[in-house]
This record gives C-alpha cells, structure tokens and sequence, in this order.
C-alpha cells in the first residue's frame, strides 16, 4: 500500500513538474510578446486635434517621445504659425516613442492624416511630419494643394534623409529642426536646399539594417529560443525525474 501510495505521489510530482515547466516558458513568452509593443501607440491612442488644442494650447508640435528639447519645440511651433500666416499651409509635428513593428510607418502616418482631417478639403493645406524615435522611423503625409508647391520627391526625402539620418543617430532635435527648415524653405517657394550630403551618401551606399529591422529581427528569435525551451525544458524534466530512484 505504502509502495503504490509512493508510486502515486512520483507520478503526481512529474505531472506537476511538467505543467509547471511548460506553463512557466508559456508565461514568458506571453511575457516578451506583451512588453515588445507594450509602449507602442496605436493611432486610436493618439486625441484628435480640437482635443490637443485644449491641452497644449497649440497643434504644431505634439512631443510625446519627451525627447524634443523646450528651444526645438518653440523653434519649430513659431516656424509653423509664421508659414501659416504667410502660405496658408499648417505643418504639425508628432513625435512618439514607437509604433508597432509590424506597421509600416508611412501607414501610421496616413491613418492619423485620417483621423485628423477626415475630408480632402481639410486635408488640402496640411502637412505632418511624422517622427518614432525608438523605433528611428520618419514618415511625411501632405494635402492636394500643398503636393502643387511640394513635389513627391522632395517630400519624401525630408522624410527619409534629411530627418532619417540624424533621427538614427538619436539627434532628434536635429532631425525635427532640420526638416522642418527644408520643409519652410522649399513651402515659401525658396529653391529646395536639399538633403545633407552625408544623408544621400548613407542612402546609397548603407547596407546596415535599420534598428526596427534589427529589433524585429531580435525579437523574433527570442521567441523561437523560447518556444525551443518551451519543448525541450518539460521533456528533460520528465526523463530527470523518470532515472529517479
């Protein structure tokens, strides 16, 4: 009686041992999945501009990366209402932490150019410029009237040179002054100053991952690592307990 009690409890053990072991890597993994995006923002999170309005009192830089200096801030906010007074064109500024890795930047860009001005009309005289500073992502989205004096090209390389190359050196305020001034000169109808030759040379020549590559990447072989773990740990644990005496 006493042996197959014994038995009985052995087996109890390993079973317990098992669930807890796969239970356990299962709990990680849950774990890594919901930390690898728990700061990303989604465009849902993000208030509409009338509601921004009544909390900064302005809609020309919206920082909620925290990593914009106070000078940049001022900067740019007077830079934008100087050129809406001037051209009629309104440049807003969004800085974020992270978006989803698995979201293209540039479609983030279009949902919140959505979101904010839902008509044609209202989106004909606005430009975001858009910055994901842990993720190092930039992204520019313009209106109808403002694609007649900005031309695709440049637009794109505002976003993807002269704001990309500092932005992946961390130089964020660099990243934002410097856009937004090839942005103003080019919108005041002033010859376009182009991208900085070391952007355009890092463009053509870089065969370097970007950081949201390289964190995908990352990401995505910590979870097979512990999906690995999470078949190999219970089996060892089994067979451990099986050689017990």
């Amino acid at each position: 009686m006493f042996i197959y009690s014994f038995h009985r409890l052995s087996q109890s053990i390993k079973k317990f041992c098992y669930q807890f072991s796969f239970g356990a890597i299962a709990l990680l993994i849950s774990f890594h999945l919901f930390t690898v995006d728990a700061w990303a923002l989604q465009v849902s999170d993000i208030p509409d501009l009338a509601e921004l309005k009544t909390i900064t009192d302005q809609t020309w830089v919206i920082d909620d990366s925290e990593v914009l200096s106070a000078l940049t801030k001022s900067t740019v906010a007077n830079k934008a209402e100087k050129l809406a007074e001037a051209t009629g064109i309104d440049v807003h500024v969004v800085a974020i932490r992270r978006i989803d890795l698995g979201q293209p930047v540039a479609e983030f860009t279009a949902e919140l150019f959505d979101k904010w001005f839902p008509t044609e009309e209202d989106k004909a005289n606005q430009v975001l410029l858009f910055l994901a500073t842990e993720d190092h992502r930039t992204a520019i989205e313009t209106g109808s009237k403002v694609k007649a004096v900005l031309p695709a090209n440049i637009a794109m390389s505002i976003a993807d040179e002269t704001m990309l190359y500092p932005a992946r050196k961390a130089n964020y305020n660099q990243a934002v002054n410097e856009g937004m001034s090839r942005l103003e000169a080019v919108l005041k109808g002033n010859p376009d100053p182009g991208a900085p030759l070391l952007a355009v040379e890092e463009s053509e020549t870089s065969n370097y991952a970007t950081k949201e590559e390289t964190e995908a990447s990352s990401s995505n072989l910590v979870v097979i690592l512990l999906l690995i773990l999470a078949t190999l740990l219970p089996m060892a644990t089994y067979y451990w307990l099986q050689g017990k005496p």
